[in-house]
């Protein structure tokens, strides 16, 4: 599967933004999809999960009640709408996709399959 992010870009603090991942292929409904950040000196971080049926979500701490991931698998995307965003949100975001994944967590290590990173700044 091939994946395409978009829609970072720069937004002041409390301000909303929403990313878009499209990918390739029919099989999309088969694997997990997630969001992943990095920000500069730091590592990369999972941000929010989805299960392939889209019933089933996680939540980095940092994310939770600000973030909402979701999918539509008709249309082979997986979103990230994200609130209230903080300067400490600035990274790059990336999409992943794992088939074999278990859970709807799971480190960068287990995710086989990365967008290409969309850039995200929270500007205070």
């Amino acid at each position: 599967v091939q994946l395409q992010a978009s829609g970072g870009g720069l937004v002041q603090v409390g301000g909303s933004l929403g990313l878009s991942c499209a990918a390739s292929g029919r099989t999309f409904r088969d694997y997990v999809m997630a969001w992943f950040r990095w920000a500069p000196g730091k590592e990369r971080e999972f941000v929010a999960g989805i299960s392939r049926g889209g019933g089933s979500t996680d939540y980095a701490d940092s994310a939770k009640g600000r973030f909402t991931i979701s999918r539509d698998n008709a249309k082979n995307t997986v979103y990230l709408q994200m609130h209230s965003l903080r300067p400490e949100d600035t990274a790059v975001y990336y999409c992943a996709a794992e088939r074999f994944l278990r859970n709807t967590r799971g480190s960068s290590s287990e995710f086989n399959y990365w967008g290409q990173g969309t850039l995200v700044t929270v500007s205070s």
